[in-house]
């Protein structure tokens, strides 16, 4: 394990793998100083770590297990933040170095399949409101020598009523959108939101069409039934990007072997959940048949739905996929969930269960001197996308083109 402090005016001299110089001055009082050290394991965190992450509002793609399973899996080297003021931990950032057209990246560990991230910061350091200009700098200095730009993806400015300590970052708006449907009081209220008669209507007409055919059954995966009801996810999701003429961006082993490894991953709460399977599975005439498949977190109060999948092979007119949110949707609302995330990625299906869409930002931090030419690189590409996806038309044939050419993304709103 490797751990580096960096100190902004020995920044020229401070590339060292082992360098361990004074800690940062950022603040008006030598109590104030924000130390930041630089980690390339995360063992020696986890006690902090999870401290941290029981933060109702820090992000379950954060916490220490998930990012465990997406380092297990990927070996990216690590570049973990820990701020600390006065000797206590402020923050963490788990950062991983990627590589893309020669320029080293410091993103969020596993980012690419991540909804939304937030960071890890105490209730100390949330309370002082935003990273200060020298905290970034800081920050910038810690990484340098490791990355040229650090790019944190989909982060929400504000997050459930709270504003982010990173929102202080040059930003830019991320091309997706991710929508969420909150709880209130009653089921009934909270279809209120989003037409609740029509919701009913829709949801009796596809329950008569199932049971004429001999019913249907919900399954929340039991611990011996989550792998293959993921494989049978990777199976329907490859066949639905191959009719859309997509790359799928979860035929890679590294990928698939992250999302297995969460499923195994066990939570100090009861109802807290890395990643659990559950899915509609028919009776009578097509006994055994699963047509739907989603993948839910939970994190307190917090559910996602990390992705989903259907097959129309058989009960196409029932829309078994929109059965199963209002299934699982149902149920969680009585066990007092307080917001039911959809996740990135601006669909159709979305917006008819969601009255709530979050705007999420990229935060772009130069390190080097190519990582400031990347990064204005790095804005006008995510400029770009935005404008190529609020006009339909064109994302549709920038889709056909890119699949045609076999270029493949694993960005989160393609997988869902």
């Amino acid at each position: 394990m490797q751990t580096q402090t960096r100190d902004i005016a020995g920044m020229a001299d401070a590339d060292a793998a082992n360098e361990r110089a004074a800690s940062i001055p950022v603040r008006s009082s030598a109590a104030d100083h924000l130390r930041v050290d630089v980690f390339d394991s995360m063992a020696p965190l986890e006690a902090e770590w999870r401290a941290l992450e029981q933060d109702d509002l820090a992000s379950l793609h954060q916490s220490y297990d998930w990012c465990a399973a997406w380092v297990e899996s990927f070996r990216y080297p690590l570049a973990i933040l820990r701020g600390s003021i006065g000797g206590r931990v402020a923050f963490i950032l788990p950062l991983e170095i990627t590589r893309s057209h020669g320029i080293r990246r410091a993103e969020f560990i596993g980012a690419r399949h991540s909804n939304i991230n937030t960071g890890l910061f105490s209730a100390e350091f949330l309370a002082g409101g935003d990273l200060t200009p020298a905290d970034a700098i800081a920050v910038a200095a810690a990484l340098r020598g490791k990355a040229d730009l650090a790019i944190l993806r989909n982060v929400p400015l504000e997050w459930r009523g709270r504003r982010s300590p990173l929102a202080s970052l040059p930003a830019v708006e991320n091309q997706n959108h991710a929508f969420q449907l909150p709880f209130l009081d009653s089921f009934e209220a909270s279809l209120k939101q989003v037409n609740a008669k029509r919701r009913r209507k829709k949801y009796k007409h596809q329950s008569r069409l199932l049971d004429a055919r001999g019913g249907y059954e919900y399954v929340i995966a039991e611990p011996d039934q989550q792998d293959a009801l993921l494989d049978l996810f990777f199976h329907q999701k490859a066949i639905r990007f191959k009719d859309a003429g997509l790359p799928d961006v979860f035929d890679d082993t590294a990928t698939r072997a992250a999302l297995h490894r969460l499923l195994r991953c066990r939570t100090g709460s009861g109802s807290d959940s890395m990643l659990q399977m559950h899915a509609l599975r028919l009776r009578g005439e097509h006994e055994g048949h699963i047509p739907a498949v989603a993948a839910l977190s939970r994190k307190g109060g917090h559910v996602i739905c990390q992705f989903a999948s259907i097959d129309e092979a058989f009960v196409a007119e029932a829309s078994p996929g929109e059965l199963l949110f209002w299934l699982t949707i149902e149920r969680l609302h009585r066990e007092g969930v307080a917001i039911f995330d959809f996740g990135i990625g601006d669909q159709i299906y979305k917006r008819s269960w969601c009255p709530m869409e979050t705007v999420q930002h990229d935060l772009i931090l130069p390190i080097s001197g190519i990582g400031r030419l990347a990064a204005t690189a790095q804005r006008s590409i995510t400029r770009a996308k935005a404008a190529i996806k609020s006009n339909r038309k064109l994302y549709a044939f920038v889709q056909r083109l890119r699949a045609r050419r076999g270029i493949v993304t694993a960005t989160a709103d393609e997988g869902d």
